[in-house]
C-alpha cells in the first residue's frame, strides 16, 4: 500500500467553503471513483485565521495512482477552481510505503 500526501494552506473561511462546497464534488468524488484507491484521510489545523491541510490518500500501487494522476505520480493534481481557495498550489506530493495499517473503519 502507498500513501500519497498533499499539503495546502488557505484561510479558515475559505477552508470551510472548500470542504463543504467544492472538494466533495471534485477531488473526493474522483478519489472514490478511481480503481485502486483504498481511502482518503483529510487533516486540518487552524491557527490565527489560517487552515493547514494534509491530505493522505491510500493506494494499492503506483499503477493505481497513475489512474488518478497520469504518468507523473509526483505532480499534484489540481482542479480549475483550486486557485480560488489556495494562494499557493504546491507542485508536488510525497509518497510513502505503508508499513503498518491498524486503522479501524468508520469516521471520527
Amino acid at each position: 500500500m502507498i500513501a500519497r500526501i498533499w499539503h495546502g494552506e488557505t484561510t479558515s473561511v475559505k477552508a470551510d467553503a472548500y470542504m463543504e462546497e467544492y472538494f466533495l464534488q471534485t477531488g473526493l468524488a474522483d478519489y472514490q471513483a478511481t480503481e485502486g484507491n483504498l481511502g482518503v484521510i483529510i487533516l486540518r489545523k487552524d491557527e490565527e485565521g489560517l487552515a493547514d491541510f494534509l491530505m493522505l490518500t491510500l493506494w494499492e500501487s503506483e499503477d493505481a495512482i497513475r489512474k488518478f494522476t497520469g504518468d507523473d505520480i509526483n505532480i499534484a493534481r489540481y482542479y480549475p477552481d483550486d486557485k480560488e481557495y489556495f494562494s499557493e498550489l504546491e507542485p508536488n506530493v510525497a509518497h510513502y510505503d505503508v508499513l503498518i495499517n491498524l486503522m479501524n473503519t468508520g469516521t471520527k
